[in-house]
């Protein structure tokens, strides 16, 4: 991978850090499509059963790089067009991972960062970390990451931090449901780590579906007959799957299962 992002592997478990401490993890257009690719790689790689995202240096992502940024306003509307849709593949492509994703957040996350939060399945943050969807200063909005955002904290705050582009805290954050946990900087990586052991007791095809059936589901369907009936499929398959009948045998006989046994991570 390229300098601006590095790849690390311990046992089971891939972080992606974000490289660029000196415009604190700001991304352009090789950065997106680095991660995206990096990201692309762990989901095929049956070795890696949790990722986690975080940054090198003061933040975890300020977002855009304003350089890049004014060089894209002198590009035609299709140039951006297409430099949007490569973000939007970034954040799809983090989003629907059929991995669990974990957000090591700490520092300044703005923007774009917000989106990476977002997009993950577990957000743990440092006590003091920043946030803030600040395009509107820009004149713009943040629309690529917005499905996501709003996924997190709903429609009646995205209202207000959409408009105004405030700054807000670990605190505000945890209350929206942007993060789940707010930590003591020094015990962040504790915090992380407690996060992997308990995906590495899940069941890997368990873990990996939980963030489909929530998608599903919150989707919603006018044919309540039919979410049932899907429902009752992805159980179906689960219970009968190698995976569901090794977590029942081993809890019946009070062992772990053969996806925990040993020290995986």
């Amino acid at each position: 991978m390229s300098e601006a992002l590095l790849v690390r592997h311990d046992k089971a478990v891939a972080t992606l850090y974000l490289n660029r401490p000196e415009l604190h993890n700001a991304f352009d257009a090789g950065l997106i499509s680095t991660l995206t690719a990096a990201l692309e790689a762990a989901a095929a790689d049956p070795a890696v059963r949790a990722v986690v995202l975080a940054g090198h240096g003061p933040s975890f992502s300020a977002g855009a790089d304003l350089q890049w940024m004014r060089a894209m306003a002198g590009a035609s509307q299709e140039e951006n067009r297409q430099d949007a849709l490569a973000l939007a593949r970034l954040m799809r492509t983090l989003d629907e991972l059929p991995k669990p994703t974990i957000a090591r957040v700490h520092g300044a996350s703005f923007g774009g960062g917000v989106g990476l939060v977002a997009c993950c399945d577990i957000a743990i943050a440092a006590e003091g970390a920043r946030f803030g969807l600040t395009e509107s200063r820009l004149g713009l909005l943040p629309a690529v990451i917005s499905p996501y955002v709003l996924a997190a904290i709903g429609p009646r705050q995205a209202r207000r931090w959409f408009a105004t582009g405030e700054h807000f805290d670990s605190a505000d954050a945890l209350r929206m449901g942007l993060v789940h946990q707010v930590v003591a900087a020094d015990a962040l990586d504790d915090a992380v780590q407690r996060q992997l052991e308990l995906i590495g007791k899940a069941g890997p095809v368990a873990a990996a579906s939980a963030k489909v059936l929530v998608r599903e589901v919150h989707a919603g369907t006018a044919d309540r007959d039919a979410l049932d009936r899907a429902n009752a499929g992805l159980i179906a398959a689960l219970r009968a799957s190698d995976e569901g009948r090794e977590g029942l045998s081993a809890f019946l006989e009070k062992r772990p299962p053969r996806w925990a046994a040993g020290d995986r991570r």
